[in-house]
């Protein structure tokens, strides 16, 4: 049996472009990107420019998986009214919205929920811990049990 080396890098790239391999198609895949918690300030519903470059990183990765929805949940702390942190929590999750919707992602793809300060993630001490918005990726079977 004979066994061809093959340790010029040149030749072993022509030979793999003319079997028809394509590298590029390998790189276009985005992985889900890992942060699903961005805080506020008191009374804020802005996100800062960190925050939006890492929602624009979610959005290339729906972009790429139409199929998958995202649950984007709204939270607030305790101080003030409860309906006015439910408006609040609404805000800060219509704001992730409308910038993943920018970027191009499919309003199918998107289910808000406000949760005003009902669910802190942290003691409701912790103004700052509870002031969120978490995005949560809902898996084929719970979006489809979602839909009806």
């Amino acid at each position: 049996m004979t066994v061809l080396v093959l340790d010029n890098p040149d030749l072993i790239a022509k030979a793999a472009m003319a079997s028809g391999f394509a590298a590029a198609a390998l790189t276009t895949e985005t992985k889900r990107p890992h942060r699903l918690k961005f805080h506020y300030g008191f009374n804020k519903h802005a996100l800062d420019a960190a925050d939006e470059a890492m929602l624009q990183q979610h959005a290339v990765y729906l972009r790429q998986h139409p199929t998958v929805r995202i649950q984007i949940h709204g939270h607030s702390d305790n101080f003030g009214g409860e309906d006015y942190n439910q408006f609040l929590s609404r805000l800060r999750a219509n704001a992730v919205a409308r910038l993943l919707i920018q970027e191009g992602v499919t309003e199918t793809q998107i289910v808000l929920t406000g949760w005003g300060s009902s669910r802190p993630l942290a003691t409701p001490e912790d103004h700052a811990a509870n002031r969120r918005v978490e995005l949560e990726y809902l898996t084929q079977e719970l979006a489809q049990a979602m839909q009806g």
